[in-house]
């Protein structure tokens, strides 16, 4: 179960959030790639819960239906886990030890940062390089994801008779696409300290990125659902036509001051306080670029309130914007969910690396 291996292509990448699976299969082209393969398709409410699977046979039937409108034939898939069920740390090891060595090595070694028994868990390590202290030493990173979380997934997988080849951590997921939105920066800017805010249905995860690598990464319970939530009670509708309704933005006049405002200014609020815990936490004080993601970064005036509040410039993802795409994808479609995919889009990347180098 490689957290970090690379598997050869054919591979799709099938992210499954709160509230909706999404698919992106891409192919090199160039020094870039090309989008073969897209869909998304909704989970119903009671299907996901904190990010662990309740009700497995509906994500199944979401699979299925996923698969089929993006016609898709590969057989191969890599998937991601986060939340509390996952665990990483950067350690620091020998630089002379072999490879088989250094994995014995580091499962001795594990249970003094993992707070789960060892058998609970999923272990694996990707060598970072150099420890900058010390030349004879390297940085590991050192991942690990409770066994129960990660069989979840891969059992729902295993049952539309795909093959889940690659396991992911989110955040790593994240990085990867970075890579792509890192050109539409400043190239002043593209190795700074970058912060990207990942504002799904019920959750705005900030991930801090510093010279292409994450290096921070923390949840805070408050998303899109809220907002919908509050445009259901206030205007009387089902929850789906509540959604509709917000993506639309066809609702009364009131509703852009008195529900959409002070949700927008709540996200900002709350941002902050994520890149403050960030702060405590390393002698960094400050950030470069925020990038907002998700299926919430749309919404009208986010950019602009984030800008003020934190004082950065901010903009909304867009990992596809120097790819082709193959004539059966939706375009239309493909931008509309362009800052929802960026996890979507770091896993397809994974087996593709090298081609694109």
């Amino acid at each position: 179960m490689g957290l970090f291996r690379r598997t050869p292509p054919p591979l799709v990448g099938i992210d499954i959030s709160t509230t909706a699976i999404k698919l992106l299969g891409l192919s090199a082209h160039g020094d870039s790639y090309r989008v073969d393969h897209y869909a998304v398709t909704p989970l119903p409410p009671e299907a996901i819960a904190e990010k662990n699977i309740v009700a497995p046979e509906l994500v199944v039937e979401a699979l299925e239906k996923v698969i089929k409108l993006a016609k898709v034939k590969v057989k191969h898939v890599a998937i991601a886990v986060s939340g509390s069920s996952v665990i990483t740390k950067t350690i620091t090891m020998p630089g002379d030890l072999p490879g088989k060595q250094m994995g014995e090595q580091i499962s001795l070694e594990a249970d003094q940062y993992i707070p789960y028994s060892l058998d609970e868990v999923y272990l694996d390590f990707q060598v970072l390089g150099p420890n900058k202290d010390n030349a004879e030493t390297v940085d590991v990173l050192l991942a690990a994801a409770r066994s129960d979380t990660v069989d979840q997934r891969v059992d729902v997988i295993a049952d539309t008779g795909l093959i889940a080849n690659v396991v992911d951590i989110e955040a790593y997921a994240m990085e990867a696409a970075y890579k792509l939105v890192a050109r539409q920066l400043p190239a002043d800017i593209r190795n700074a300290t970058i912060a990207i805010v990942d504002i799904g249905a019920t959750a705005t995860t900030l991930n801090i990125i510093q010279n292409g690598q994450s290096i921070f990464t923390r949840d805070q319970n408050l998303g899109g659902r809220q907002l919908t939530d509050e445009i259901q009670h206030r205007y009387g509708l089902s929850p789906e036509d509540a959604g509709r309704a917000k993506k639309s933005g066809e609702l009364p006049d009131d509703y852009a001051t008195d529900l959409l405002q002070p949700f927008i200014e709540s996200l900002a609020k709350q941002t902050s306080r994520l890149l403050q815990t960030f702060f405590s936490s390393t002698s960094l004080q400050q950030i470069d670029q925020i990038i907002l993601c998700g299926g919430t970064a749309l919404l009208p005036g986010l950019v602009e309130i984030m800008e003020q509040q934190i004082g950065v410039p901010a903009l909304v993802a867009d990992p596809f914007a120097e790819m082709k795409t193959a004539s059966r994808v939706n375009t239309d479609n493909l931008q509309k969910d362009a800052a929802s995919l960026m996890i979507a889009c770091g896993l397809a990347m994974r087996s593709l690396d090298d081609a694109t180098r």
